[in-house]
């Protein structure tokens, strides 16, 4: 337990879940500011960024990655590839499932992408120090690692 969750409720100020929610929500209304003048979606990017650090995924793959159902990720990828964002190529062990692979539009996209979410990112950051937000960043990863690992036993 931490000295946040160990003081009473009403003593805490606003819950670390709200404040997280809030973030994202706020990060996200931003992110599809500067991507909008792109012409990318913020689904869009985050296939494309995906793709950019594992390319060959399938449709089922990229899904669970991105947190959304199959049928959403068939229909994005699609249109992605209808825009010459990505390819997607027959896997040479099991021919009914396509791989997607970055296209070199997609890959140029992409790169206009990170230089505005850079300068997105940059401004959140700004009211840290440089210390402070590579030590909020490894956070974050230990907080969802923390949360994506089964749930320690009862008592445990």
């Amino acid at each position: 337990m931490t000295e946040l969750t160990a003081r009473p409720a009403d003593q805490r100020g606003q819950r670390l879940s709200y404040l997280i929610k809030r973030l994202e929500m706020a990060e996200r209304a931003r992110l599809e500011e500067v991507l909008r003048p792109l012409g990318v979606t913020l689904h869009q990017y985050t296939v494309l960024s995906i793709l950019e650090r594992r390319e060959g995924l399938s449709s089922a793959q990229l899904a669970r990655r991105h947190y959304v159902t199959p049928q959403a990720m068939h229909q994005l990828i699609a249109s992605m590839e209808r825009d010459q964002l990505i390819e997607r190529r027959p896997d040479p062990t099991n021919r009914r499932i396509l791989r997607a692979w970055l296209t070199e539009r997609g890959t140029e996209v992409l790169r206009s992408c990170h230089r505005v979410v850079d300068g997105l990112e940059g401004r959140m950051l700004s009211a840290l120090t440089s210390d402070e937000a590579v030590m909020f960043g490894r956070m974050l990863e230990r907080c969802l690692v923390a949360l994506t690992e089964p749930a320690p036993p009862e008592g445990a």
